[in-house]
Formats: C-alpha cells, structure tokens, sequence
C-alpha cells in the first residue's frame, strides 16, 4: 500500500470545485439514487441520452460520481497491473491501493479513477471514452448492491409478467443474440444484457438489472432484421457478404437503445427470476439445439459461465478490496439461484430453435 492517501488526492483533484457550476444528472435504480456531475457538457448530453429510462427527479443522492477532465496528480502513482481472468489476454486493469480506497487506471485509455466509500471520481480523457465512464456509473450500482447480499452474475436476461429468464454463456456463445431474438415475444421487457444481480428472497429469487444497454456485434445485427439500420449501408452490406466464420470473430461494438429499437417501456431492470439458460452448444456441432432442465449443484462447469468477479472497483462492507487473488463464493450463487429452474443448452447454435424455446417457456404462467 502506498503513503499517498485517498485525501491527498481528492485534495489535488478538487472535484466538488471542479463540478460547482455543472447541472447534475440523479438516477435510480433499485432504489438506489446516483448523482452524475460531469465538467464535459457534450459528455454530460452522451449521459443523459444513454440514462434516460434511469433519470430521476433531483433528490438526495446514496453517492455522487464526479466526472473530471485530463488532471495531473502532483506525485507518483506506482501502478500494478491487475491479473486477468483466465481466456483474457492484454493489459486492461492497473491499481494502486491507498488507505482505505483505491486507484484505478484504464491501461489502454490512461482514463483514472478513484474509488472509495466517500469518493468515486473519474479523471482523464473521459469525453473520449464515454463507455468506460457509463461503465463506472454502473459499477457503483453493482458495488453499492454486492456490498447488501446480491451476487452479481455474467449474464442477460428478459421478463415477461409472470417469469423471468438470464441467459449465460461462454463470451461470444450468443446470449445477446437470444436475449434480443426474446425481445420479439410479446410483452418481454429488457432486464440485463451483460450484469444480473440475483439474490434468495425465501420463496423466490430477486433479479435487478443494471442500466447497460446492449452492446452488440455486427453478427447479431445482419442477422435480425428488426436491426437493419444501426449500421450505415455500406458497412451492412460488407458484413452480409462475409463467410459465417470470418462475420463470428469481427470484432466491432454497437450501442443498442432499446426504447428506439423496440418502443417506450419495454425496460424493467426489476424481476422474479424463474429460469436460468446456460448456452453450452456450438457451431460445430451436428446435434440439433436442445433445451434440458439440469441440477446446478452438480454441475459446476455452468456455474462457473454464471458466476462474474466483483472486479478491481469492488470494496466489500468491511472495507477490504477486491483483488485478482480473491475467491468468489459459489454457495451464494447456489444459495441466490436455488428456486430457479436452470436449463443446459447444448448441440448446434440455432437461434430460431432457441426462440421457439422461449415462446414456449415465457408464455408459461407461474
């Protein structure tokens, strides 16, 4: 740990001054409220457009996020790199752990943050990435709900009015595909595309959503028609002509509004999870796509595609960090997920199988 302290460096980044004269955004998610301060008017608008269905009248906010340009902290900053999950390659993460709060750097943007009880500030080329500063909005949700008993999965997930159903997979195994295929069955709304929070409420487990609208691949959007129009001609045209193999590894992200796409309310971040899919199938394989209803117990390979790590951001109640060396605790997922019937889907990756599944599952009654 360094002898720079989480003080000394809000003192150099004085982000209440810095913020004073800025309209702030409040969000609710949950209950939970999130004031947004930003110095970038044109950042501050990409927040209010990508928040929307989340704003929320001016209260008293749980915590404030400042939101600061390009600073130069008047000390050094011995950085380490935080470890990556097993399959990920590349320098991503570096921290620096202070008394009581930490350092976060962005290796690939230098976007900073500083994360602690009272403090969580974004400082750097923060208007050029405006992803990453949505994503550390979405980390204090995640943060401020772990620290209360949820545990948060990798995972999508949709409703209808009597079931809910998250979606896991391996990355790239299509469950924003299948999540977004649901969106067509009449009276589904979104709930997650990439972060569930699920919890044990005695007769039946509790799924939150975080406000993180889909971010998708040219994959998912030549292949429904709905889509047709995110990208500009050209470019859809080039991705049509593409091999199925060589249009699977292109690797582009699209921001998708689901209020534009598929009509006002049709997000509830809130829902009474009754199904979980865990997508283990291929495109190699020759076996017709399969939906059976499995024992989560017993079957730690699927939990391991639901389980997520709280990452470098997250400081438990009692003030300890997260770290890369930290062991997650499966029995809460099974203990959060135990009145949830968790479905393996395996043979061949059929989308349109895979809906009729689904049409089947949520048009059900509880």
């Amino acid at each position: 740990m360094t002898d720079i302290t989480v003080q000394d460096v809000v003192d150099a980044l004085a982000p209440e001054r810095e913020t004073r004269t800025c309209d702030p955004v409040f969000l609710t998610v949950g209950g939970f409220v999130i004031e947004v301060r930003c110095t970038s008017e044109a950042l501050l608008a990409e927040l209010l457009r990508y928040f929307q269905h989340v704003i929320s009248a001016p209260g008293s906010p749980h915590m404030t996020v400042h939101v600061l340009g390009t600073a130069e902290l008047p000390f050094k900053v011995d950085y380490a790199d935080w470890t990556r999950e097993p399959g990920k390659s590349g320098r991503k993460d570096a921290i620096c752990d202070l008394e009581n709060g930490r350092l976060v750097m962005k290796v690939r943007t230098g976007i900073q943050f500083v994360q602690a009880p009272a403090w969580a500030i974004a400082f750097g080329p923060a208007g050029d990435h405006p992803n990453q500063v949505i994503n550390f909005v979405n980390t204090q949700i995640l943060n401020h709900f772990q620290r209360q008993g949820w545990s948060a999965c990798h995972a999508a997930a949709v409703r209808t009015a009597d079931r809910g159903l998250a979606i896991s997979g391996l990355s790239g195994g299509g469950k924003s595909t299948t999540m977004l295929r649901l969106m067509e069955i009449a009276g589904t709304k979104y709930v997650t595309n990439d972060r569930l929070l699920v919890r044990n409420a005695g007769n039946r487990t509790d799924a939150l959503g975080i406000p993180k609208l889909p971010r998708i691949n040219p994959g998912t959007i030549v292949n429904n028609a709905r889509l047709s129009g995110l990208l500009d001609e050209e470019r859809e045209e080039e991705l049509r002509n593409m091999e199925p193999d060589e249009l699977w590894h292109v690797e582009e992200k699209y921001d998708l509004f689901i209020d534009d796409i598929y009509g006002p309310g049709r997000i509830a971040h809130d829902a009474q999870l009754t199904d979980f899919w865990v997508l283990n199938w291929s495109r190699n394989s020759t076996v017709p796509t399969q939906v059976k209803e499995t024992e989560l117990n017993s079957r730690p390979d699927l939990l391991s595609a639901i389980v997520k790590s709280p990452g470098p951001f997250f400081q438990a109640a009692d003030g300890a960090f997260w770290t890369d060396r930290s062991q997650l605790d499966t029995d809460a997922y099974l203990d959060a997920l135990s009145g949830v019937r968790v479905w393996e889907v395996t043979g061949h990756i059929d989308f349109d199988a895979l809906f009729d599944a689904g049409a089947d599952l949520l048009g059900q009654t509880s």
